[in-house]
């Protein structure tokens, strides 16, 4: 559609689809707008979208609002629901009905997140634009005034610390592969992306150091290498150059959407054979941080370890190994049998070992228990 409005601005926008009678009628209603902004000024034919694309234009998010199928030539959640519609048509009834379609059952918390607060966010640039008039939108309530409401959550898997004992039996019943993975994550508090996609370069194992780059996920960083890992990534960096992660079958991981693939299936595996069901990789980051905390690690110190403190200063230098943040990381619990096992010290011959068997897991336990009995009657 081009052109020039009353006013003589030109317009020169595309009607997003091949049929000439739909764009036709596109076309048609797009005069009607026109004559109708020039009548009765532009607060009377701004729609939604067009609102949308000036707020993205001027730095807005596109969080919550919804994304564009193309196979359809639609959009899903907020946006599908709101396209179209002109803003002075837009009601305080009409939206709490939209909300409720969109998230017909979460917390008033998650409605506000992820509704109220992208909408009025939008509504604000509106009215900054003259193009509606400004309201007091009604948010639902999260507590009732003067009580004090307390709302008990289910805990995700992954968002609290376990102890090494309990890491050590979940590791158990998990294949070489993710073995390595979790014990790498449980002995540095790496972010499991990070893990992921670093490559042995970034590894450097005589230094105790590893070189996180400058990410979407974050600023650069060093990360102290625990001197149980010393032996498994000497071997990694040596005899598997690349990619220092692998699959089973030694092929690199493949990242979706900053999150690791190819782990669901054995994870869930892995709780059902150890009956371990608190522990996820993420389950790594919060335990490293509380034992760092019973270990008197100065709360600086663990910050920097984690990646929360980095100052101007400290990024210039995170390739130089840290001796107090070595010294530091050094204090998380070592468990013998677990730092003792053949992949910790040839990790790359035995990476594609499979899983132990439920059976073998609960035969070898039964052993293990048998043995420790034994020792005290003869002890």
């Amino acid at each position: 559609m081009r052109g020039t409005d009353a006013e003589g601005r030109e317009v020169n926008v595309s009607t997003r689809t091949a049929n000439k009678k739909a764009a036709q009628g596109l076309l048609t209603k797009r005069e009607g707008e026109i004559l109708q902004e020039a009548i009765h000024g532009k607060k009377a034919v701004v729609t939604w979208d067009h609102a949308v694309e000036s707020y993205l234009k001027n730095g807005g998010s596109t969080r919550f609002l919804g994304s564009f199928n193309e196979k359809t030539g639609s959009y899903d959640g907020l946006m599908g629901k709101l396209t179209g519609v002109l803003l002075r048509k837009i009601t305080q009834d009409f939206l709490n009905g939209v909300a409720k379609e969109l998230y017909p059952n979460v917390l008033p918390e998650t409605l506000n997140r992820q509704f109220w607060t992208p909408f009025i966010a939008i509504w604000r640039h509106a009215v900054s634009q003259d193009w509606c008039e400004p309201r007091m939108w009604i948010r639902p309530k999260t507590k009732v005034k003067g009580t004090k409401v307390v709302r008990i959550k289910p805990k995700r898997v992954g968002s609290y610390p376990v102890e090494y004992e309990t890491a050590w039996r979940f590791v158990q019943g998990c294949g070489v592969a993710n073995a390595i993975i979790f014990t790498i994550l449980f002995y540095t508090g790496l972010r499991p992306i990070e893990l992921f996609v670093m490559n042995t370069t970034q590894v450097n194992v005589l230094g105790r150091w590893i070189t996180i780059p400058a990410s979407k996920i974050g600023e650069a960083r060093g990360v102290p290498i625990h001197e149980a890992l010393v032996p498994m990534l000497t071997d990694m960096v040596e005899n598997r150059p690349g990619k220092l992660v692998r699959t089973w079958d030694g092929e690199p991981f493949t990242v979706y959407d900053d999150n690791g693939g190819q782990m669901k299936k054995g994870i869930a595996a892995a709780r059902l054979r150890t009956h371990v069901f608190d522990v996820a990789p993420y389950t790594a980051r919060h335990t490293v941080s509380t034992q760092l905390v019973v270990a008197g690690v100065h709360p600086y110190i663990k910050d920097q370890i984690l990646g929360h403190a980095v100052t101007d200063t400290s990024r210039l230098y995170t390739a130089v190994p840290q001796a107090a943040l070595i010294e530091a990381i050094n204090k998380l619990p070592i468990i013998p049998e677990w730092l003792g096992q053949d992949w910790m010290r040839e990790p790359v011959k035995f990476g594609g070992r499979r899983a132990k068997t439920l059976k073998r897991i609960e035969r070898e336990a039964g052993l293990t228990a048998f043995k420790q009995w034994a020792a005290r009657r003869i002890a």
